[in-house]
């Protein structure tokens, strides 16, 4: 049977709560929670609610905070502007989409180092590290291919629905149309009229 999401009550003291463990903890023991990839919830003792996204915000905000930021300005700038926009739950999927790419090809060549060295093996531990060491500007370079050919899918898609808006409201007739349109017509047969009699 597989084993149940570990829960985690949050106090108004602001006191975190292992209940399977049956001790308080704090924001470095969850994080090492998520480091070990274990299943765990965080509730408000009192109402029930969900704060594990909220927990795990405030992680984020420690280790942006803790002098080795992964976010630069511009970025969360950009981030920002996306919300309340009409690109924002596509955006979500999007960055999402494409830190599992990243993780999948991280997991992948740390196996093949576990398949070579073994699971205790010094050098097999440290191999992703000397591999971004040796190898750091070529995976900068295909990252960096496989972000540009994100970014044009993305362009692609975006302008895909600006087409598909344009011809939504192609079909419908505005009433300034109509009326920009008359004055010029005016004014071209009070020309054609003024050479018309010049000429006579």
């Amino acid at each position: 049977m597989a084993e149940q999401s570990r829960l985690i009550k949050k106090y108004p003291n602001r006191r975190l709560y292992d209940t399977r463990t049956s001790s308080y903890i704090t924001l470095t023991d969850v994080k090492e929670l998520v480091l070990n990839h274990d299943e765990f919830q965080v509730v408000d003792a009192k109402s029930g609610d969900d704060l594990t996204r909220s927990i795990l915000l405030q992680i984020i905000l420690e280790e942006e905070a803790g002098g080795a930021p992964m976010f630069t300005s511009d970025l969360l700038a950009h981030m920002i502007r996306f919300y309340g926009n009409a690109m924002q739950g596509m955006m979500g999927k999007y960055l999402e989409s494409n830190i599992k790419a990243f993780t999948d090809m991280q997991a992948k060549l740390q196996e093949q180092a576990r398949a070579i060295y073994g699971d205790n093996s010094p050098v097999g531990q440290d191999l992703w590290a000397q591999f971004l060491n040796f190898q750091g500007p070529a995976l900068q370079s295909m990252m960096g291919a496989y972000v540009e050919q994100s970014k044009k899918m993305f362009q692609q898609m975006q302008e895909q629905l600006e087409s598909q808006t344009r011809n939504m409201f192609s079909g419908f007739q505005f009433p300034s149309y109509g009326k920009t349109a008359e004055p010029e017509e005016q004014s071209g047969n009070s020309a054609s009229g003024t050479r018309s009699s010049v000429e006579k």
